[in-house]
């Protein structure tokens, strides 16, 4: 696990308990502390200190904004000097008002490093924390502070959290501002160790580099690249779509020629119904590269999607030709040849499809493939009898009968195959079978079985489903399908992962006007 992976995981945990109260507080200094109490003589001195600052620039600013945005300030750079001690600079109380060189501290042992300090009262939801291309470019980190109380003149105690950190190399900003939130931030118990690396290479960089540089140079351990590409997939994964662009295009700043990024971005705008948008992602991706098959397959869907049909055959063509192995590339080819009623070419791909994949020829998602290979009068076979007792052999006649719609056939075979070995792909065929006669209860006992079998066979979760769906359990066809969009997404099937997501969504939104129909 990289250092970056476990203080998101820290400061995750960080956030569960910041949520119930359980932080943790030292009063010793340099040693970590989520929470640290300002009072008495201590915050006096820092009230002191400001209402000079306040008589000085009186006439710049509003008395009270002076007031409160010093305070909050030294409130902040008291925590994170207490917290890092003699490893920084000393506070300094006489810089000038608007701006402290955009850096609160420097490392004792390097004063190329620079330390900001922002603080922040707020909720924890929704504080935000903001910083500019200048701070990012003189410092190597940004410390949040969160101060749990309102900033005023006559607050008697403060109680401050050292929120998390952000190091700079982790921000690409060349103008304006960006802002983050709690969540975005990395665990403060790694602040020290992080800034240790700075002061260990001390002597070997005093030259003319700029703390940026010094701070992007090679000795820096951190692939920020795929940090952002790994939190995207987070947010995509939890469905905060929001979140997701924003981190995929946090990495494009620091990777600009990156063909995934692009493609993940396509896929993000596509989940929204922005399919345009994810056409020039894919676009941008297969511009960066040219045998890019999985971004070929997308922009077919999305062409698909509003209806550039000849388009989309085009691009799946291309796919296959990159990688003729890859099933769902003939199904979707397939599909689009019989929405503009190419019955041959549909057919075609569709057995293409099932020679790469059976399961296409059995799965309810599927069932329009069945359908043309019962039309296609190639692909009536005689069934070859069975002279042994042979488990395989049954499973084998089950599937040629099954493909020829001759399902009871199929389910006596697949049973004589569970008799022979109880074969869990006979269980799961014979659900598929029961369900195309209508039996719904039979399959969902058949894939209930496989999943005691197989706590991680995906179709026969997404089967169960819509078995269930057909006797009227919604709820228990959700459950099903959650699992499967999960499952689905563990093993980088996102097309599956997406069609199961899109069922999800329909379903709620289906039991939603239930309820207020009701």
């Amino acid at each position: 696990m990289d250092w970056i992976t476990l203080l998101r995981s820290l400061q995750s945990d960080f956030l569960n308990r910041l949520k119930s109260g359980c932080l943790l507080h030292c009063e010793v200094e340099g040693q970590h502390s989520e929470l640290t109490i300002i009072s008495g003589d201590r915050l006096k001195t820092l009230r002191e200190f400001c209402w000079l600052m306040t008589e000085k620039y009186k006439r710049t600013s509003p008395v009270r904004d002076v007031f409160i945005n010093n305070l909050k300030g030294k409130l902040g750079e008291e925590v994170v000097k207490e917290r890092l001690a003699d490893f920084i600079t000393e506070i300094d109380y006489e810089k000038r008002f608007g701006g402290d060189g955009k850096s609160d501290f420097t490392l004792t042992a390097n004063s190329l490093i620079g330390v900001e300090v922002k603080s922040r009262h707020g909720s924890i939801d929704r504080v935000r924390w903001s910083v500019s291309a200048e701070e990012v470019e003189k410092n190597a980190v940004i410390v949040c502070i969160l101060i749990q109380e309102e900033v005023n003149e006559a607050q008697t105690a403060y109680h401050l959290l050292l929120a998390g950190f952000l190091p700079t190399q982790m921000i690409k900003l060349k103008t304006g501002k960006i802002s983050f939130g709690i969540n975005q931030l990395l665990y403060g118990g790694g602040l020290f160790s992080y800034l240790e690396q700075f002061q260990v290479s001390a002597n070997s960089h005093k030259s003319n580099l700029s703390p940026s540089q010094f701070i992007k140079s090679p000795s820096a351990p951190v692939d920020l690249t795929n940090f952002y590409l790994t939190l995207g997939d987070e947010y995509f994964q939890n469905g905060d779509y929001a979140a997701a662009i924003n981190s995929y295009h946090q990495a494009l700043k620091i990777n600009y020629n990156h063909a995934e990024i692009y493609y993940k971005l396509g896929l993000v705008n596509c989940q929204l119904g922005d399919y345009h948008t994810g056409i020039t992602n894919y676009s941008q991706a297969i511009n960066i590269n040219i045998n890019y098959e999985q971004a070929y397959s997308k922009r077919g869907l999305a062409h698909y999607q509003i209806g550039n049909y000849q388009v989309a055959i085009e691009d799946y063509s291309q796919a296959i030709r990159i990688n003729p192995h890859i099933a769902i590339n003939y199904k979707n080819r397939g599909d689009v040849r019989s929405h503009i009623g190419d019955t041959q070419g549909a057919i075609e791909d569709y057995n293409q499809a099932i020679k790469l994949n059976p399961d296409y020829a059995t799965t309810q998602k599927d069932r329009q493939i069945a359908r043309y290979l019962l039309d296609d009068k190639n692909q009536l076979k005689q069934v070859i009898p069975i002279d042994c007792d042979h488990g395989i052999s049954y499973k084998n006649r089950g599937h040629n009968r099954a493909k020829l719609g001759d399902y009871q056939g199929a389910i006596d075979d697949y049973t004589q195959a569970i008799l022979n070995g109880d074969d869990i792909d006979a269980y799961y065929y014979r659900g598929n079978a029961h369900f195309d006669l209508g039996k719904y209860a039979a399959a969902i006992s058949d894939y209930t079985q496989v999943i005691k079998m197989n706590y991680h066979y995906i179709n026969a979760y997404y089967n169960r489903g819509n078995a269930r769906l057909e006797i009227g359990d919604k709820q228990g066809a959700v459950a099903d399908f959650h699992k499967a969009a999960d499952l689905y997404w563990q093993e980088g099937k996102l097309a599956e992962y997406q069609d199961t997501q899109a069922r999800i969504i329909k379903l709620e939104i289906e039991a939603s006007l239930d309820i207020l129909n009701f």
